[in-house]
């Protein structure tokens, strides 16, 4: 039987039932994926720009401002950042740090919709770009099509050509990759009139591909989650590859898949493109995939998320903007910060754990490898040392971050979790101590060298009799380097 006449079977079933539930409308429609790349533009410009189909897809949907890497993880150019956004992970993963994509790991950490074609074959995959690499070598050739773009056609043909599969044919997963705002950007510079014009004719092929959308026979019975994301900003001047806030500019927009309109999310990153046109088209993700990305369809904020709206600007700090919102010492319910041992004086925004978000700990001083710090989402905890003591002080950084109680049962083992971020300098030391039911807490990790950005998983043996655990983080260290925490969770099976 086609998908169309299981489509079909589907709905008279429904209504013979009774009325059809929303639940019902929506498992009745085929989901269908459209993702588009807008290479090198900045979310800024797309809103100072003359973009109406762009505006529209906002005030639709969702819109999730957010910020990639620097060097040395990678630099922020075209081909770690789309490496990052098709296949779900960041550049220590797939490994690829140039424009020439050297010693990818294509293989272990394929492009989405070659796991689409894995998972489930008979689904029609479509990519193509106006930068040749993506469809040349990110996406490999199990996906049904791939198209690179003639120089000479560039975004037209780009454009045309998807435009026409979305309209005359039947794709389930589609990426579309156009270039000409990068261009723009390293010719005139993103403070230009003319990257704001080509933010303009991008926005009007977008609305090309979403009117084929919308214009197709079939789409009533159809569930159409658009993304529109980029792989990496560009200088007022002109230009990208370095560490500055607007280089590392990235977003994601998307509309379809229970998106709220006009909706704005801050925990949102890269690899969840791929991640949730996965889960999207009904593949499931397998952990040993070992993906960065999880779906946005499922976000999942963690207690320090709650502190967005708490965030203050700079006190002592001079290289953040006054406009830039980023930290509070205010710990969320449940959680307290114990500087009882901790030193006075010193740069006020560091004094003890704080709380904070990319945009500002990065600000505080970049190519120092904050920018690598790519696993926390929105508010995060730091102790940084270092930038602590950029004031005059007195005594040494001492400052122990302690978690809600976590109920546990005794006699079993629990999980862990949390993702870190780990830069060390003699005598720093970062420790890890658990608490169960109030009493002496116990040391299960201790950092004492460099610990990439990763996510944390402790096998914690629980007491016998045992109703709670409590978790400790413990920084000590000067003038040393810093600790970021974020995403803590307990859990038993």
């Amino acid at each position: 039987m086609s998908r169309r006449s299981l489509l079909v079977s589907a709905s008279a079933l429904a209504v013979s039932a009774g009325p059809l539930s929303a639940l019902a409308r929506a498992a009745a429609k085929t989901p269908k994926v459209l993702a588009i790349g807008l290479d090198g533009t900045l979310l800024t410009r797309i809103k100072d720009a003359d973009a109406p189909n762009l505006g529209a897809l906002m005030a639709a949907g969702l819109t999730a401002p957010s910020s990639i890497h620097a060097a040395p993880l990678a630099p922020t150019l075209s081909g770690p950042g789309w490496s990052t956004i098709i296949t779900g992970v960041w550049p220590d993963k797939h490994n690829v740090k140039d424009n020439a994509l050297t010693g990818h790991q294509f293989a272990q950490y394929p492009d989405f919709l070659t796991r689409i074609e894995t998972a489930k074959p008979s689904l029609t995959t479509y990519a193509v770009s106006s930068w040749a690499p993506i469809t040349d070598t990110v996406f490999s050739s199990k996906v049904d099509t791939r198209v690179s773009t003639p120089a000479a056609e560039y975004d037209i043909g780009t454009t045309s050509r998807a435009v026409a599969q979305l309209r005359d044919g039947d794709p389930d997963a589609v990426f579309v990759q156009l270039d000409n705002v990068d261009h723009a950007g390293h010719s005139y510079g993103a403070a230009s009139q003319q990257y704001l014009d080509a933010v303009h004719g991008v926005d009007i092929q977008v609305g090309q591909m979403v009117t084929a959308v919308k214009s197709r026979a079939s789409y009533a019975n159809e569930d159409w989650l658009i993304m529109i994301t980029t792989d990496h900003g560009h200088t007022d001047a002109g230009g990208h590859g370095g560490s500055s806030r607007p280089e590392r500019q990235t977003f994601l927009i998307a509309t379809g898949a229970g998106t709220a309109a006009g909706s704005v999310r801050y925990d949102v990153k890269m690899p969840d493109v791929a991640a949730s046109a996965l889960a999207h088209l009904g593949v499931a993700i397998d952990p040993a995939w070992g993906l960065d990305g999880r779906p946005l369809q499922q976000p999942a904020p963690d207690d320090f998320d709650t502190l967005r709206p708490l965030l203050g600007t700079r006190v002592d700090e001079t290289g953040i903007g006054n406009d830039i919102l980023g930290f509070t010492h205010s710990p969320p319910p449940g959680w307290s910060v114990d500087n009882s041992a901790m030193g006075t004086g010193g740069v006020t925004e560091w004094r003890g754990w704080s709380f904070t978000t990319d945009e500002f700990w990065t600000a505080a001083q970049t190519d120092q490898q904050r920018e690598s710090n790519v696993r926390a989402r929105n508010v995060f905890a730091v102790a940084d040392g270092d930038e602590w003591s950029d004031k005059p002080l007195s005594g040494t950084f001492d400052s122990t971050l302690v978690s809600p109680a976590y109920a546990v049962t005794g006699g079993a083992n629990a999980t862990l979790t949390y993702s870190t971020y780990y830069r060390q300098e003699p005598p720093q030391k970062g420790e890890v101590l658990v608490a169960y039911d109030g009493g002496t807490p116990v040391p299960v990790k201790t950092y004492t060298t460099d610990t990439s950005s990763r996510t944390e998983t402790l096998t914690l043996q629980v007491p016998a009799g045992a109703t709670t655990a409590s978790v400790r983080f413990r920084y000590t260290g000067g003038n040393n380097w810093y600790w970021v925490i974020d995403g803590v969770q307990i859990e038993q099976a």
